[in-house]
């Protein structure tokens, strides 16, 4: 299913997060302070350097009020078409 992928998943993860992040008309300081996360790890996590665990997935999903499911959707749909941005 993920044979051979152009988009690697932290760096689809990280396009997702920051599209959300900005629909929600967030920065990423708000991001952080409503997930308790550092604001430099959303960045470092927007930029594909930081992969979440699966407790800062559901802290996320809280902040930006949407399911865990669908982000991890969303992230699958881009690492499978192989969209990069």
């Amino acid at each position: 299913m993920l044979g051979k992928q152009k988009t690697s998943p932290q760096e689809a993860f990280g396009f997702v997060l920051r599209r959300l992040r900005l629909k929600a008309g967030l920065s990423q300081e708000t991001l952080a302070l409503e997930a308790g996360l550092q604001r430099n790890y959303i960045s470092l996590m927007e930029l594909g350097r930081n992969q979440p665990t699966i407790t800062t997935l559901f802290r996320l999903s809280v902040a930006l009020e949407i399911s865990p499911s669908e982000i991890l959707k969303e992230v699958e749909r881009r690492v499978i078409s192989g969209l990069a941005g």
